[in-house]
């Protein structure tokens, strides 16, 4: 049976199979799906993880952006050729199951599903903290039983609670529309962290890069935290990734060989300049030990260089911020659910798309409900080290995927090509393996918990249930 059961895998043309509601509507241009991978990789990361991870890495930490960048370019460019080769909604599950077959397909799905599901929680939760911050400042304080959930003495935190639903009724309502607010909002934000540099910048000192690496340039455990500029990497490549949503929206671009292509590498490129430059800015403004414990370190920075009402505004901006990440997403777990379903490892009738609004209703608001419990209840403490383990896993899938298909596949249409796509998709498989491995022993034996119980439900479910499973038993 488990020969059998590899040896399911669909067709490089099956997307085009699907019509009426089982196919979503193409409503996206290349601008819109930059705009969604910016959304989605500028973030949390960038306005907190600097700071932790400059604590890892010390003034390194610059090397370790551009070490999390490289890896996620790889990746990034193998994306680009798979999703428009393949321009249907499922990002890396819907690949790896043309490339590698049905149980692996399953258990990238399920990794993405974890990425997806924890990021929006922890986004929600980083959110509420900022608004509740606001509405205090406002003299309207909410009491802490409707601002944090029971584990930090509440009941529920009802800001995570209703951004969740928000951001679910924004793309519930269509993915054109709320495009165009995440486009908006977009751009505020990276005005925001042009400010930033443009302020820190001329404050820059050669002193305050030395020592470079204290922590050295591996992985070491120092008083039971990963420390070094592989440490640092591993954690900051939760700032990075994010253009894989961009993937997911394949079924919605309106030409998908230009669009894709645009939207993943030009996300991807956009923000990695934007990081390099924000890395620099911060670190040589002021020594490392004097903002990686903030919880807003580049406002930090701002105030102690004497710009207070610029520290306002980068806070304003992280504010904007935290709801296009959750938008995107949001959007990217929607639409993995809704391709999982699709072909019936998943109940089918999640995969009903709305006549009028041209998106997957159901879906959304299921997605919006569990991320509500989790933001809502339940704490979420080394949240991006948990998510980042999804991600590298799907990355991996993505490298071998490519591979895979350049030598079954050779002569299939392809609108965009990797240059090297060899030493491209090695570098995206090693790299993601040993960033993997740079993380704590805990969050890996989570990670396998969560992709055991994965196991059980296909095993219980998605195995006798699916599409490709009914056809040959027809």
């Amino acid at each position: 049976m488990a020969g059998g059961i590899f040896g399911r895998r669909k067709g490089l043309g099956d997307w085009r199979r699907y019509s009426d509601q089982r196919a979503l509507r193409r409503t996206l241009t290349w601008p819109h799906l930059v705009a969604l991978g910016v959304g989605a990789i500028v973030g949390t990361g960038i306005y907190t993880l600097i700071g932790i991870g400059a604590g890892k890495a010390g003034p390194a930490v610059i090397a370790s952006f551009a070490i999390a960048g490289i890896v996620c370019a790889c990746a990034a460019l193998a994306y680009a050729e798979l999703a428009t080769m393949m321009p249907a909604a499922g990002s890396a599950y819907t690949y790896s199951y043309v490339a590698l077959g049905e149980p692996i397909a399953w258990v990238v799905g399920w990794s993405l599903v974890l990425e997806y599901t924890v990021v929006c929680a922890a986004v929600a939760v980083g959110w509420s903290g900022y608004a509740a911050g606001f509405l205090s400042a406002w003299g309207f304080p909410l009491p802490i039983e409707l601002a944090a959930g029971p584990h930090a003495g509440g009941i529920i935190n009802l800001p995570a609670v209703f951004i969740t639903m928000a951001v679910a009724t924004l793309l519930a309502l269509g993915t054109r529309e709320s495009a165009l607010v995440n486009t908006i909002l977009v751009v505020v934000k990276m005005l925001a962290l042009a400010l930033f540099v443009v302020l820190a910048l001329p404050a820059f000192s050669p002193d305050h890069l030395v020592p470079f690496a204290p922590h050295g340039w591996g992985s070491t455990e120092v008083g039971g935290n990963t420390m070094g500029v592989m440490a640092a990497a591993a954690l900051v490549f939760f700032a990075f990734y994010g253009f894989d949503a961009v993937s997911t929206a394949a079924e919605e671009a309106k030409d998908p060989a230009r669009d894709l292509t645009i939207g993943i590498i030009g996300s991807m490129l956009i923000c990695t300049l934007v990081y390099m430059g924000v890395a620099a800015a911060a670190v040589g403004a002021m020594p490392v030990s004097e903002f990686s414990s903030s919880g807003d370190p580049l406002a930090h920075v701002l105030r102690g260089l004497g710009w207070p009402g610029a520290a306002q505004l980068i806070g304003a901006g992280a504010i904007i911020a935290v709801p296009t990440v959750l938008l995107a997403f949001m959007y990217g777990q929607s639409r993995i659910f809704f391709a999982i379903a699709r072909d019936g490892l998943l109940p089918e009738r999640l995969a009903h798309v709305n006549k009028r609004t041209g998106t997957p209703v159901m879906m959304t608001m299921v997605t919006a409900v569990v991320v509500s419990i989790l933001a809502g209840l339940l704490p979420l403490g080394e949240i991006a080290e948990l998510a980042n383990t999804g991600t590298l896993a799907a990355f991996i899938a993505i490298g071998v995927s490519l591979i895979v298909l350049r030598r079954r596949a050779a002569d299939a249409e392809r609108a965009f090509r990797v240059p090297f796509h060899l030493p491209v998709a090695l570098i995206a498989i090693g790299g993601c393996i040993y960033l993997f491995v740079s993380l704590p022993e805990k969050t890996q034996l989570r990670f396998l918990v969560w992709n055991l119980i994965g196991v059980a439900v296909y095993l219980a479910y998605g195995m006798r249930k699916s599409l490709i499973a009914a056809r040959k038993e027809a």
